[in-house]
């Protein structure tokens, strides 16, 4: 007798005995405690991790408690260990904290998901420096476009549509309420060289404003370098109008350290210094009000008129 050719596929022990729902179980996505020296940290996270006060009282409450809230993280594609999507200040707090392990959900993610993923859980944190949420801006809407299909362009504004009829950066800037131009001027940023995004930060001994930084990274890096001895010898930084004149000479082609220095060297127009005396103040507290609880008061009702300027200008 001829054999049909065919092969039996044979049902195994485990098919035959485990129930369906047994089998859904085992597909389901699981908190797992990962030994710290699998894990690593997700490769170029714009978001810093800090070793501040905040680090070590998270690590002094994993000492005590435990991780209350498991991380996120994606399996290394040659099966080593981990890279962390979220979590990555928990992965730290734990390594501080002297831990053997740190609770995760792991589960398989595409590059641009684990980009999204990791951008939409660090945006939730306080006190983001300018340069974390530009970064983690471009990064999330790089991978947005990707996902949608569109190769990837360094103009970020220059953005195709997806199948909502939406541009990309648009529905970025829905998800982080932002408004699109904000969502480019942080992207722009990006052009800085890290010296001068430092002082955007705020964590270099000069000080620099959000809008002339933006006008800046228009410069090229030689010019933004220029730049830094101007800054050096005038122990300044440029005004907006100066900003935006160097960026105009830039664009020319005529911005020479001459120039440069001839701008940086004008007079600023903005008033130094404002003086409000205690007495003038006080007819507008409770006399039972501190100079310290005025000053405190008026630095909030202040924000709050900033934050609304901020909106409708954005409009």
């Amino acid at each position: 007798m001829k054999s049909s050719g065919k092969k039996l596929s044979l049902t195994s022990y485990d098919d035959i005995f485990t129930t369906e729902d047994a089998r859904q179980e085992d597909q389901r996505e699981r908190v797992m405690e990962i030994s710290l020296d699998k894990l690593q940290h997700f490769h170029d996270h714009p978001f810093q991790v800090r070793h501040d006060q905040a680090l070590q009282d998270m690590a002094d409450s994993i000492k005590e408690y435990g991780v209350l809230a498991p991380g996120l993280a994606r399996p290394l594609p040659d099966g080593s260990g981990y890279e962390v999507i979220s979590g990555n200040r928990r992965l730290e707090a734990c390594i501080l904290a002297g831990m053997e392990t740190m609770p995760v959900i792991v589960r398989d993610m595409t590059d641009d998901a684990a980009i999204i993923a990791m951008v939409d859980a660090n945006l939730q944190r306080e006190n983001i420096l300018p340069s974390e949420k530009a970064f983690a801006y471009k990064m999330k809407l790089e991978a947005m476009k990707r996902q949608a299909g569109r190769p990837s362009k360094n103009n970020s504004a220059q953005v195709g549509r997806n199948f909502q009829g939406k541009e990309s950066r648009e529905i970025l800037a829905e998800q982080v309420g932002e408004s699109k131009n904000q969502i480019s001027r942080y992207i722009r940023l990006t052009e800085l060289i890290p010296p001068i995004l430092d002082m955007v930060d705020g964590v270099a001994e000069q000080k620099m404003a959000f809008n002339p930084a933006v006008e800046l990274s228009y410069l090229t890096l030689s010019e933004q370098t220029m730049l830094l001895n101007a800054m050096e010898a005038q122990e300044a930084t440029p005004s907006l109008s100066q900003a935006q004149r160097m960026k105009k000479f830039s664009q020319q082609g005529k911005l020479s350290e001459d120039v440069m220095m001839a701008i940086m060297s004008e007079e600023k127009k903005e008033v130094d210094r404002i003086t409000l005396t205690t007495t003038t103040l006080s007819k507008y507290f409770p006399k039972s009000y501190t100079p310290k609880k005025m000053e405190e008061t008026i630095i909030k009702l202040l924000e709050q008129w900033q934050r609304k300027r901020k909106r409708e200008q954005e409009r």
